[in-house]
């Protein structure tokens, strides 16, 4: 980044840089914008993990301001002298945890302040808390324009917060059609394939949101549904977190830990989907789910809980199922129905994958973003053109 470098900078913030879907959708939007259109500097309030390695873009600034526990107007001091330094043309916040910095921000002579809601710790908006609601409502002001992530954020931004629509740009996550495929290689030192058996599996955190032992739950249901069928079952759960200790004790009481797979955080994501016959999502609460997304692009039918955006992915009995949240009985007969047959998982699966290949692209992400962007400079420089003529 030279004086001389005309490309406008993009500040984007978020609370921690490490594996997480929200993290995962910046990294792509990093990799993948036009890099002769924009440059881009990422500052974490707390801390950047290894996870920053899956940049390939070389030019993004990384800035870790380790901020301690509680609020984040204790760093707006060394926010502000930040964004001084830096002068970006554009700061895009994400979910709630971000939100203030568009105060130093605004205070730093930003000229665009974007915030981006990405998903809810709680089952859908109807729960967000009134505490989060008059925050959200507060820094509204110091906003400019919204992305909401699922039309079902879009509306909570309206209803809950009092955005006008005019203000809100609804875009989809995208993901890489090419990594996620049916087709490639896959995890070699997975101990299950779905050549020789059933593989139910799923991705992500294991903390309370996103409720694996709900999974797990439903496992021990579906051995006892279908016990002629146990031989092949097989259960895997990749990631990391507070519920794989439990995860793991609920498979040994039910006699079943031999038939499941607890590998932790990986980074051979696609290589794992492959070797999957199912994907499940048991979350309490999301916004437009990546994992969804890369397993429908890899081919896989996805049974899911109705939260968030979920029901905007996946169209029950064409191409997976949707379930209550938290009712493991439930979710195990709709997993029965994809053991009993293999053509179902076919073609739900077949249908998931034609799904993001028409909707959820990551060029078509990338363009809806780069509009946006252009869209709000293009009205940055359109306004101080007016100020220059009025004065």
């Amino acid at each position: 980044m030279t004086g001389t470098d005309r490309r406008p900078l993009i500040a984007h913030v978020i609370y921690r840089f490490a594996v997480g879907g929200l993290e995962n959708g910046v990294v792509n939007l990093l990799n993948n914008l036009p890099r002769d259109g924009y440059r881009h500097a990422l500052i974490s309030l707390t801390d950047i993990t290894e996870f920053s390695a899956r940049l390939s873009n070389p030019e993004v600034g990384l800035y870790a301001l380790h901020k301690p526990e509680g609020q984040t107007w204790r760093v707006f001091p060394e926010i502000y002298r930040l964004l001084r330094t830096l002068r970006p043309a554009i700061l895009h916040s994400r979910n709630l945890a971000a939100l203030e910095t568009s105060v130093p921000a605004w205070a730093a002579g930003v000229p665009v302040r974007i915030h981006g809601e990405h998903g809810f710790l709680d089952l859908d908006h109807r729960r967000v808390s009134m505490k989060s609601r008059m925050l959200r409502r507060i820094y509204r002001p110091w906003v400019d324009h919204y992305v909401a992530v699922s039309a079902s954020l879009a509306g909570f931004l309206q209803t809950g917060v009092g955005v006008p629509a005019t203000r809100i740009s609804q875009i989809y996550n995208g993901v890489d059609t090419e990594r996620f495929a049916p087709v490639g290689a896959r995890a070699s030192d997975s101990p299950f394939d779905s050549d020789s058996h059933f593989v139910i599996g799923t991705v992500g955190r294991m903390q309370a949101v996103k409720d694996q032992l709900t999974l797990v739950r439903a496992f021990v249901q579906l051995a006892k549904l279908r016990p002629r069928a146990l031989s092949r079952m097989r259960l895997v759960l990749v990631g990391d977190g507070p519920l794989r200790s439990e995860a793991q004790r609920l498979l040994h009481e039910a006699g079943l830990n031999e038939l499941a797979w607890l590998p932790g955080e990986r980074s051979d994501i696609a290589a794992l989907m492959r070797g999957m016959s199912l994907f499940v999502l048991p979350s309490r609460g999301e916004g437009i789910s990546n994992t969804i997304l890369e397993a429908m692009a890899s081919g896989l039918p996805v049974v899911a809980t109705s939260v968030g955006g979920n029901a905007e992915l996946i169209d029950d009995g064409v191409n997976g199922a949707l379930v209550a949240p938290e009712d493991p009985q439930a979710m195990a007969l709709r997993l029965a129905e994809y053991v009993d047959s293999p053509r179902l998982v076919e073609s739900h699966g077949s249908a998931a994958r034609e799904k993001v290949e028409a909707r959820f692209s990551l060029a078509r992400m990338m363009a809806a973003y780069d509009q946006l962007y252009r869209r709000m400079l293009a009205r940055t420089a359109d306004s101080l053109t007016n100020q220059r003529e009025a004065a």
